[in-house]
């Protein structure tokens, strides 16, 4: 049974909900955004949510920070204690960021898709004080609790009339909180990596990432306290987070919520003159489905002033589609580590440079490097290194991977990239998806931009598989549109035509659809599982 409405506060905390003056008096404006918009445009719509179609004034989310800071002072938490959220997108994702700033506390943000074993081991990594859960997720959470002596929960039931975190948040309206004295190097969220090898590695988000992130993305994307932007992308992903939701908030926009992506609701959401969106984030596959939904030739987009992706590279397909309704997509390369923007291309580069991910973005420098660490030079493939203030200090509890991704100050990436000779940036792939055949280094994402040229295609990913004579080959693993057919010698005599014969797929296997985590990327190594080894299935 939850804790979360039984507790004796402790004489520290009774302190500190008495206390009429925060503590680190003169750190505290630098860092809490919603104070200084509550007091410069109280009325101004910080939060709107499409879940549960509720609107929130910068007063009001201010005022909900508050009493959440409350709440987390009256359960002892406080400076460096863990908060856990297991929810779907909503507004308190947000009165939990904010109040964690104001205490001092660290968010962990938890992938709701993952299992509860993946999730214990998080857990038991992070020893979190607090998990918020969705009620959806209330069997996982006391399993949570049971299995990591988590103290206490409290369930967000937005369908219910006695909703149990709407009532906490009534019981601590008003009360006093004593503030945090915080630095730039004091860390607010900690993030999860997807675990594609050995246990999960929590990525340390710092008060002065955010900060960096929203100055890096706000300038050349335009943000203001005019932006309307559309998130669709899990919030316990920095994608979701911060690209843009966290620049708007900084600037004073507003940021609507979608609880989860919809093709068809995220175009009605984008066409309306009501919602009046400015400025929206995805990695390819929302821009995918979309284009390829019957209602995407109607939808009126010209209110779309900004349409960022990233997270995976993007189709030339895609790109290309989209730029053919009067929208250019600026893409941008980003990790969870570089909280995350570190290059972007501007729109006014976007069909010059088509396929780029653009040049570094101000506050973050970037190299591409060869095996012996050495700068490449135009048009060479090498390793991105990444460095500045928006970078990671590191991951939670593991110092030795802490020092095996950073060579001096230096992050490597795990990408492969070259730069052509004006200085812009072409992410060729992740250094792992690469595979060998015939000693010649082949790159997926180049197979799989060919592939997307096929009408047939819906969906393609390409894994090396073992082969005995070449090391390994190609594997096209193909989700085709409803009603299509397609069979080897399409895609061979295609492929033959536009790319070398090392990297021209040996084999091609249908499915239904590919594996997608949480924000819509491939997992490529559930691929490796269902293929390598157990003989992929063929047509020819």
């Amino acid at each position: 049974m939850s804790a979360a409405f039984d507790f004796t506060p402790s004489a520290e905390a009774q302190a500190a909900m008495t206390s009429s003056r925060p503590r680190g008096h003169g750190a505290v404006p630098a860092y809490d955004w919603l104070a200084h918009h509550h007091l410069q445009r109280p009325d101004k719509e910080a939060i709107r949510d499409l879940g549960t179609d509720r609107q929130f004034s910068y007063a009001a989310l201010h005022a909900r920070a508050d009493a959440f800071a409350a709440y987390l002072q009256a359960l002892g938490i406080g400076r460096g204690d863990r908060v856990a959220v297991l929810a779907q997108n909503g507004v308190e994702y947000f009165d939990i960021q904010f109040a964690c700033a104001r205490t001092g506390s660290i968010c962990v943000l938890l992938n709701w898709r993952l299992t509860v074993t993946e999730l214990e081991y998080i857990l038991n990594d992070s020893q979190p004080q607090l998990l918020v859960h969705d009620a959806s997720f209330t069997a996982a959470a006391e399993a949570l609790q049971q299995r990591c002596g988590v103290t206490n929960l409290l369930c967000i039931d937005s369908a219910a009339a006695d909703n149990p975190y709407e009532r906490t948040m009534q019981r601590f309206a008003g009360q006093p909180v004593s503030r945090a004295a915080l630095t730039h190097d004091d860390v607010i969220t900690i993030m999860y990596t997807s675990g594609t090898t050995g246990h999960p590695k929590g990525a340390m988000i710092t008060h002065g990432m955010n900060f960096w992130n929203a100055v890096n993305l706000g300038i050349p994307t335009g943000i203001s306290p005019e932006t309307v932007h559309l998130n669709i992308l899990p919030l316990f992903h920095t994608g979701g987070l911060n690209c843009y939701s966290n620049p708007v908030l900084h600037a004073g926009g507003t940021v609507v919520i979608m609880k989860a992506f919809d093709p068809a609701a995220t175009l009605r959401v984008l066409g309306d003159p009501e919602q009046g969106i400015t400025h929206f984030f995805g990695v390819p596959a929302p821009y995918q489905f979309m284009m390829q939904h019957p209602e995407f030739a109607q939808t009126d987009l010209s209110r779309l002033r900004v349409a960022g992706v990233g997270g995976a590279p993007c189709a030339l397909t895609i790109m290309e589609t989209w730029a053919s309704r009067g929208v250019l997509m600026a893409q941008g390369f980003g990790m969870t580590e570089t909280s995350p923007a570190c290059i972007a291309l501007n729109p006014a580069d976007a069909l010059r440079k088509i396929g780029s991910t653009g040049k570094a973005l101000m506050h973050t420098e970037m190299r591409i490097v060869n095996e012996h660490g050495q700068d490449c030079g135009a048009d060479d493939i090498g390793e991105l290194w990444v460095a500045g203030p928006n970078i990671t200090p590191g991951y939670w509890n593991r110092p030795d991977a802490t020092a095996s991704a950073f060579e001096g100050r230096w992050l490597k990436t795990g990408d492969a990239a070259r730069k052509d000779d004006e200085g812009f940036v072409y992410i060729v792939d992740r250094w792992k998806d690469m595979y060998i055949s015939g000693g010649e280094n082949v790159y997926p994402a180049e197979v799989e931009n060919v592939l997307y040229q096929l009408p047939q295609v819906a969906e393609a990913a390409v894994i090396g598989v073992p082969h005995e004579k070449w090391g390994e080959v190609g594997l096209a693993v193909l989700a085709l549109k409803p009603g299509a057919t397609i069979d080897l010698t399409i895609v061979l005599s295609h492929c033959v035509s536009r790319l070398a014969k090392f990297k021209v797929p040996n084999d091609i296997a249908l499915v239904e659809a590919l594996p997608r985590n949480a924000t819509g990327k491939v997992l490529k190594r559930e691929l490796r599982v269902q293929f390598v080894g157990a003989g992929a299935p063929k047509i020819s």
